[in-house]
């Protein structure tokens, strides 16, 4: 149980965040400033806040829940992140450097045009406010578990409301430089949580812990899927093969695509800086993964491998912090609580900076038809407003996951993917394809991501008849328009989607086809820009 110090901790960690992060941001005199800290941020800084930005309360909560209810193989996929941030340090940030750019989409917009940098844009703030809503609501969960043992009835949306407020002063005073330095802070935070709960579990655990869980399977590292059938084996999302080559190109589209890191990377002071944070940011999320895992077993030998039912939880996430409250002495349980806060708070003020700097610089003069490059005094005044916005709009988003009862790691990745796919399609277009135009691009853009929705949705492998593809099953389907079989014959059937790994692939194939084809149209013509 919580005693007086724990919510003394968890108190004086929110308001020491505030106050921090505005003094780290310090003052700012415009957009350069405000986005990208005036280029001059150191690149270890950057590397960490990038981590940072993608563990989340996801990683803190979700995957010591994937380690307590299977196999440690999650850790195959670091491989593939790894390789596909090579990928990006490579391709995609010399041509990022190349120009004074702000944001990723701007790259579309010289390689073809406004149109397409604005559908990139909107496509991000629609995938990250999705996603990071999921990453949001993700945090309410310990939260509001540790209420309930304390005698509190809090909600999901009031633990949400606190936390989005803290992180949305501190973001909109400071800027980036606050928000990277807040991440640094905040990951030593959960990272020294994690080793913290290691350490008070090994003292816990009999001696022949390893032994024990070697001979239940719990330690399986490398999956090959050997035992599935070929058709099967697609479903399965941590095969050695499907988490390296999908992690790849997943980590492409994240890392290379996505506002919200590529505007960290440019804000480091030059393009060897922006690299070693890229690939040294894989190497840190390893260890962490890693850190994560080793929780989750280690929870699994102290409960005995019990289950959720057994244990009085509803959801694999309550695991870790039931024995935040229940197995750790005072105050340490509210700093590694302040961890799993701070794991939220990162990944908030990052999307906060990164939705008011793409809608600055993608989308005030697309949509107004007037530029803030020549009034700094306002467009600073517009960034911030802005974040205050998004904001206010992520709370609401974060709303929309109270129901939602999916493992929170996998539905965090794989609304990304919806889109994902089709954002990293575009690049690969512009940079390989000299003959595709705006057009092209822009039907190719939007063609690969309602085909992923069709494919997420719909397609389905059954054990007995093989892919099949079901529109609509009956009229209590997956979405208020009966898209896909409803979760009650999903589950009768037996029927398994595509691992969430090869999403981005398949999207990123759908995109580059299309445009390549449509570029045939105009074969042989002198190039245009739409």
């Amino acid at each position: 149980m919580l005693t007086t110090l724990d919510y003394v901790v968890i108190t004086a960690y929110l308001l020491g965040v505030a106050v921090f992060g505005i003094w780290a941001g310090g003052s700012q005199a415009s957009t350069d400033d405000y986005f990208l800290g005036s280029r001059d941020l150191p690149w270890w800084a950057v590397c960490l806040s990038v981590v940072a930005t993608e563990t989340s309360t996801l990683t803190v909560v979700g995957v010591p829940a994937v380690a307590y209810g299977g196999t440690l193989t999650f850790l195959q996929i670091t491989g593939g992140y790894l390789v596909g941030r090579i990928l990006v340090g490579v391709y995609f940030l010399p041509r990022y450097y190349a120009g004074e750019l702000q944001t990723a989409y701007a790259f579309l917009g010289t390689r073809y045009g406004d149109n397409m940098q604005a559908a990139a844009s909107i496509t991000f703030l629609i995938t990250r406010l999705l996603a990071d809503g999921v990453r949001l609501f993700a945090t309410a969960i310990p939260l509001k578990v540790v209420a309930t043992m304390a005698g509190l009835e809090v909600t999901y949306f009031q633990v949400i409301l606190v936390i989005g407020t803290v992180t949305a002063i501190y973001t909109l005073i400071g800027g980036i430089r606050a928000v990277v330095w807040m991440d640094v802070v905040q990951m030593l935070l959960y990272v020294g949580g994690a080793l913290a709960a290691i350490v008070f579990l090994l003292g816990d655990v009999p001696a022949g812990w390893w032994s024990e869980a070697v001979a239940a399977g719990k330690t399986e590292l490398i999956d090959l899927g050997l035992g599935q059938s070929f058709g099967r084996w697609w479903t399965q999302p941590y095969t050695l093969v499907t988490a390296v080559v999908g992690g790849a190109i997943f980590s492409m589209a994240s890392h290379g695509t996505d506002q919200l890191i590529v505007q960290r990377l440019l804000a480091c002071r030059d393009e060897a800086g922006s690299r070693k944070a890229l690939v040294g940011s894989a190497l840190v999320v390893m260890v962490q993964f890693t850190l994560f895992l080793a929780v989750g077993l280690l929870l699994w030998v102290h409960y005995d491998g019990a289950s959720l039912e057994a244990l009085g939880l509803q959801r694999g996430d309550g695991v870790f912090p039931k024995y935040i409250v229940e197995g750790l002495p005072a105050g340490l349980s509210g700093l590694i609580l302040a961890g799993i806060v701070a794991a939220a708070m990162s990944s908030l003020s990052s999307s906060l900076n990164a939705l008011a700097s793409s809608s600055v610089n993608d989308l005030y003069e697309w949509i107004l038809g007037r530029s803030l490059e020549d009034q700094e005094g306002s467009a600073l005044l517009v960034s911030r407003l802005l974040t205050l916005f998004w904001g206010v709009v992520f709370i609401g988003f974060a709303s929309l996951f109270q129901d939602s009862n999916n493992p929170v790691v996998e539905l965090g990745l794989s609304i990304a993917s919806f889109t994902y796919g089709g954002l990293l399609g575009a690049f690969l277009l512009g940079l390989w394809h000299d003959g595709t135009r705006q057009r092209d691009a822009l039907v190719a853009f939007i063609g690969s991501i309602a085909a992923m929705v069709l494919i997420i949705f719909c397609v389905y492998h059954s054990p007995t008849e093989g892919w099949t593809f079901t529109l609509a099953h009956d009229p209590e389907g997956w979405m208020p328009f009966l898209l896909g079989p409803s979760e009650a014959y999903v589950s009768e059937a037996n029927l398994k989607g595509i691992g969430w790994p090869w999403y981005t692939a398949i999207g990123t194939v759908i995109n580059l086809a299309a445009g390549s084809l449509l570029a045939l149209r105009h074969r042989g013509e002198a190039p245009a820009a739409s």
